[in-house]
């Protein structure tokens, strides 16, 4: 028979507790289990911070970034089923003066993403065009002779949820924001309780081997139920203490001990987290409103829980963050006229007002904000919709920004061109690889910790895009 030692069982006992992320039951686990693990690679005096904004459901490319030279609107029109299917009038569009296309292209932003086309025009927004998964440069003619490997589980929900946060299908645990919580222990002392930090629940984008997702609601840090509530267990602050104590104390079996510093650990964390939020509530209710024209803004509500944090980074005393935010409904299969609109209204009111709330604290250039999604959406219209793709477009928000630019290279706007996989689906020329390396440089991490953020870097001849100045 073989025994596994008291220390190798603890340590595989907490990792498949932070993997399982079981938030939300009376003690918040997963709030606790990013403090386990070594401090990694690179220190850092100063602060940085990179937003990620989840567009779950695959957001539809084709009327958010739209051609608008007269010979690909021409051709985006006609995929589209005309004006008077999915595709919007030349005349409702105005040009991005941006640089980084070839001569005659153009590009606009669908009229509900003004806020945006307003940043990108001031320099504090780029975008990047045709990105999405692969393992190397790929040509039509090599995806479809199958030449090349592959991503794997293409144009599948939940599987490119997963490469894009994680470059491995479902069933993934950790993620390349996790991987750079990872290499940014030492910056924050070891403290790697809030260096990973999710406002919209679990996913693998921030799960590391020492640094794991710490969940925070919209409203604020979680609670363990009876045991730190003012009021206290049945409103008895003899209950309370009873029921601390008995979630909290040292006991003899290493499992049973191993949850109770868990536990302990998340009351402190919770507890800490109040003291640096207190008082900011409302600091940034006016660039975030959790409600517009009484309509409730589930994407505002995380950011401005993201921009309070980053306000009490000091008190915190973290110089690296990772956040994760996200808003779903991008799945348009049908009602894109009606849905998507309201969406990227929801999108741009958020992201304008999260940088205003950024620059309003003096940190324009020590934040990143990017967009991810699923993946793009075809360039055809399927009647009232269009279905799941590949590639797509993402933007890049802040002051450290090379903002009034599109990097990558422009597609195609017909059918059957070189990026088209079929039914409209772009083949990207961008991977998310190199996406994600180009902000982990910016963030600190140097040539030889590069792969642990992006495994297939190595496989692309340019590793940085040059968004980030």
């Amino acid at each position: 028979m073989t025994f596994i030692s008291d220390s190798l069982a603890r340590r595989a006992f907490l990792k498949r507790l932070g993997h399982l992320g079981v938030a939300g039951t009376a003690a918040p686990w997963a709030l606790n289990l990013a403090a386990i693990g070594e401090a990694a690679a690179f220190d850092a005096a100063d602060y940085k911070a990179l937003v990620c904004v989840f567009l779950y459901g695959g957001n539809d490319n084709g009327n958010t970034v739209i051609p608008f030279d007269s010979a690909s609107h021409a051709a985006y029109l006609t995929a589209r089923g005309g004006a008077a299917g999915l595709g919007l009038p030349l005349a409702s569009l105005t040009a991005l003066q941006g640089s980084g296309l070839p001569a005659g292209r153009q590009y606009a932003l669908a009229p509900q993403l003004a806020p945006l086309a307003q940043l990108f025009n001031a320099g504090q927004l780029a975008l990047q065009l045709n990105v999405g998964p692969l393992i190397q440069p790929t040509t039509l003619q090599q995806f479809q002779s199958r030449a090349v490997p592959l991503p794997p589980k293409l144009f599948s929900h939940n599987d490119q949820q997963s490469v894009w946060q994680s470059s491995h299908a479902e069933g993934s645990v950790k993620g390349w924001g996790g991987n750079l919580g990872d290499l940014a222990l030492s910056s924050n002392g070891g403290n790697s309780l809030f260096t990973c930090m999710s406002v919209t629940g679990n996913a693998v984008f921030l799960s590391g081997d020492s640094a794991l997702a710490y969940q925070i609601g919209a409203g604020g840090a979680v609670a363990v139920k009876g045991a730190v509530e003012p009021d206290g267990m049945y409103s008895s602050a003899a209950c309370q203490a009873a029921l601390k104590e008995l979630i909290t104390q040292n006991r003899t079996q290493v499992l049973e001990n191993e949850l109770n510093t868990i536990t302990r650990r998340s009351i402190d964390s919770e507890a800490k987290l109040r003291g640096a939020l207190s008082g900011t509530g409302t600091t940034f209710d006016a660039q975030l409103p959790d409600q517009v024209a009484g309509k409730s803004r589930t994407l505002n509500r995380q950011l401005k829980m993201v921009a309070r944090l980053i306000a009490a980074q000091q008190a915190l005393g973290i110089k690296r963050q990772v956040f994760l935010v996200s808003l779903g409904g991008f799945d348009t299969h049908d009602n894109l006229a009606t849905n998507h609109p309201a969406l990227l209204t929801h999108v741009a009111e958020a992201m304008a007002g999260f940088q205003k709330a950024i620059d309003q604290l003096g940190m324009g250039k020590k934040v990143t904000t990017f967009t991810a999604s699923d993946f793009g959406r075809t360039i055809t219209s399927n009647g009232d919709g269009s279905d799941h793709g590949w590639g797509s477009h993402h933007f890049v928000m802040g002051g450290a920004v090379k903002g009034a630019a599109f990097y990558g290279t422009a597609p195609s706007a017909s059918l059957g061109g070189p990026e088209d996989v079929g039914q409209g689906r772009l083949l990207p020329s961008t991977s998310v690889d190199q996406y994600a390396a180009t902000l982990a440089r910016w963030f600190g991490v140097g040539d030889t910790e590069m792969p642990q953020i992006s495994p297939h870097i190595g496989n692309f001849n340019t590793p940085n895009l040059g968004f980030m100045g």
